[in-house]
């Protein structure tokens, strides 16, 4: 059992180092690995996962195709591509064979998805003539509390309107040249 675990460990950490910059590969928990083949969108791109056991590598991993991705592909071509996926597994049984069976994956992507048509029958949901009225909740806007002291600044700086007065913002000329001298000097 012990000796599993550590080919377990071995073989995660050759994954990791192996797809670390592959935006394919997913490492899910330590047993648990997907990877996507195909361009992403494509119609006959698919994920596999790979589920290692306790006594992996000395039994059959768990190769499954039912994930969200794989919506697009009928059942009949994901158990056509689970059981040739899972003959190529049976070579490599008693070794690290989760590398080999994503790269026999890949290299043989088209033989695998050569039924997939591109044309894919989409599930529509019965359409309910009830028409439901959604009530939209006002939010209200919370107002920013001012004390007396910040109320009475405003204010001061302000008119009974709540405008700044005429000019507040001009430099006084007299004061200005004053304190940066004449040019003429």
């Amino acid at each position: 059992m012990s000796n599993c675990k550590d080919d377990q460990e071995e073989e995660k950490e050759v994954l990791l180092s192996i797809y670390e910059a592959d935006e394919c590969f997913k490492h899910l928990d330590d047993q648990t690995y997907q990877y996507r083949i195909g361009d992403a969108g494509h119609f006959k791109s698919f994920l596999l996962e790979i589920k290692w056991g306790d006594t992996y590598p000395e039994e059959l991993p768990t190769i499954s195709l039912e994930l969200f991705y794989n919506k697009h592909i009928p059942s009949d071509i994901k158990s056509s591509i689970s059981s040739k996926v899972t003959a190529e597994a049976d070579q490599w049984l008693g070794s690290a064979m989760t590398y080999t069976l994503f790269e026999f994956a890949k290299e043989n992507a088209d033989e695998l998805m050569v039924d997939q048509t591109e044309n894919v029958i989409i599930q529509e949901a019965p359409v309910e003539d009830k028409v439901e009225h959604v009530q939209v909740a006002k939010i209200k806007e919370k107002k920013v509390q001012l004390t007396k002291a910040q109320k009475r600044r405003i204010a001061d700086r302000t008119d009974f309107k709540g405008e700044r007065p005429r000019g507040w913002d001009w430099v006084d000329i007299i004061k200005h040249l004053s304190r940066t001298g004449s040019s003429e000097s």
